[in-house]
Protein backbone atom coordinates (compact mmCIF):
# COMPACT_ATOMS: atom_id res chain seq x y z
CA UNK A 1 0.00 0.00 0.00
CA UNK A 2 1.69 3.53 -1.00
CA UNK A 3 2.46 6.00 1.63
CA UNK A 4 0.25 9.10 2.88
CA UNK A 5 1.01 12.21 2.92
CA UNK A 6 -0.50 13.99 5.90
CA UNK A 7 -1.40 17.29 5.42
CA UNK A 8 -0.40 20.26 7.51
CA UNK A 9 -2.87 22.85 9.08
CA UNK A 10 -2.68 26.27 7.10
CA UNK A 11 0.00 28.75 8.68
CA UNK A 12 -1.55 31.69 9.78
CA UNK A 13 -0.13 33.98 6.16
CA UNK A 14 -1.65 30.90 4.01
CA UNK A 15 -4.98 31.34 5.64
CA UNK A 16 -4.32 35.25 5.51
CA UNK A 17 -3.95 34.52 1.79
CA UNK A 18 -6.12 31.70 0.46
CA UNK A 19 -9.37 31.87 2.87
CA UNK A 20 -10.83 35.91 1.56
CA UNK A 21 -10.66 33.67 -1.72
CA UNK A 22 -13.42 31.67 -0.97
CA UNK A 23 -16.43 33.66 -1.60
CA UNK A 24 -19.46 32.48 0.85
CA UNK A 25 -17.15 30.50 3.31
CA UNK A 26 -17.14 31.45 6.93
CA UNK A 27 -14.47 30.46 9.54
CA UNK A 28 -16.48 28.69 12.24
CA UNK A 29 -16.43 30.08 15.50
CA UNK A 30 -15.71 26.46 17.51
CA UNK A 31 -13.29 25.01 15.95
CA UNK A 32 -10.67 25.21 13.05
CA UNK A 33 -12.93 24.79 10.31
CA UNK A 34 -15.05 26.36 7.47
CA UNK A 35 -18.46 26.25 6.86
CA UNK A 36 -21.33 27.36 3.96
CA UNK A 37 -24.50 26.56 3.37
CA UNK A 38 -25.20 26.06 -0.46
CA UNK A 39 -29.23 26.67 -1.59
CA UNK A 40 -30.27 25.69 -4.68
CA UNK A 41 -33.81 26.14 -6.55
CA UNK A 42 -34.39 22.51 -6.39
CA UNK A 43 -33.90 18.67 -4.85
CA UNK A 44 -32.06 17.28 -7.43
CA UNK A 45 -29.94 20.42 -8.05
CA UNK A 46 -28.76 20.20 -4.47
CA UNK A 47 -28.45 16.40 -4.92
CA UNK A 48 -26.72 16.34 -8.29
CA UNK A 49 -24.08 18.86 -6.85
CA UNK A 50 -23.60 16.26 -3.71
CA UNK A 51 -23.15 13.61 -6.39
CA UNK A 52 -20.31 15.36 -8.14
CA UNK A 53 -18.59 16.80 -4.99
CA UNK A 54 -18.39 13.10 -4.04
CA UNK A 55 -17.02 11.69 -6.81
CA UNK A 56 -14.11 14.75 -6.34
CA UNK A 57 -13.70 14.05 -2.74
CA UNK A 58 -13.63 10.23 -2.86
CA UNK A 59 -10.21 10.94 -5.91
CA UNK A 60 -9.07 13.45 -3.55
CA UNK A 61 -9.32 11.15 -0.20
CA UNK A 62 -10.93 13.83 1.43
CA UNK A 63 -14.15 14.11 2.87
CA UNK A 64 -16.41 17.02 3.84
CA UNK A 65 -19.12 16.89 6.42
CA UNK A 66 -22.44 17.93 5.06
CA UNK A 67 -26.04 17.73 5.93
CA UNK A 68 -29.14 17.76 3.60
CA UNK A 69 -32.49 19.07 3.04
CA UNK A 70 -34.67 19.84 0.43
CA UNK A 71 -32.54 22.40 -1.73
CA UNK A 72 -30.03 23.63 1.55
CA UNK A 73 -26.77 21.81 1.51
CA UNK A 74 -24.80 22.75 4.80
CA UNK A 75 -20.75 21.94 4.34
CA UNK A 76 -17.94 22.12 7.07
CA UNK A 77 -14.77 21.29 6.13
CA UNK A 78 -11.87 20.58 7.89
CA UNK A 79 -8.85 18.32 8.15
CA UNK A 80 -8.98 15.73 10.61
CA UNK A 81 -5.90 14.21 10.10
CA UNK A 82 -3.86 17.75 11.47
CA UNK A 83 -7.20 18.53 13.44
CA UNK A 84 -7.64 21.75 11.19
CA UNK A 85 -7.66 23.65 8.17
CA UNK A 86 -5.54 21.98 5.49
CA UNK A 87 -4.88 22.97 1.47
CA UNK A 88 -7.13 19.97 1.32
CA UNK A 89 -10.16 22.29 2.95
CA UNK A 90 -9.43 25.39 0.45
CA UNK A 91 -8.73 23.35 -2.59
CA UNK A 92 -12.25 21.58 -2.01
CA UNK A 93 -14.14 24.59 -1.32
CA UNK A 94 -13.14 26.27 -4.40
CA UNK A 95 -14.52 23.27 -6.61
CA UNK A 96 -17.46 23.37 -4.79
CA UNK A 97 -18.18 27.08 -5.42
CA UNK A 98 -16.97 26.19 -9.07
CA UNK A 99 -19.60 23.32 -9.83
CA UNK A 100 -22.47 25.52 -8.00
CA UNK A 101 -22.34 27.99 -9.96
CA UNK A 102 -22.42 26.09 -13.01
CA UNK A 103 -25.95 24.16 -11.53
Amino acid sequence: MPERNIPTKLSDSERASLLPELEGWAQESDRDAIRKIFTFKTFNQAWGFMNRVALVAEKMGHHPEWFNVYNKVDIVLTTHDCNGLSALDVELAKKMNLFASKV
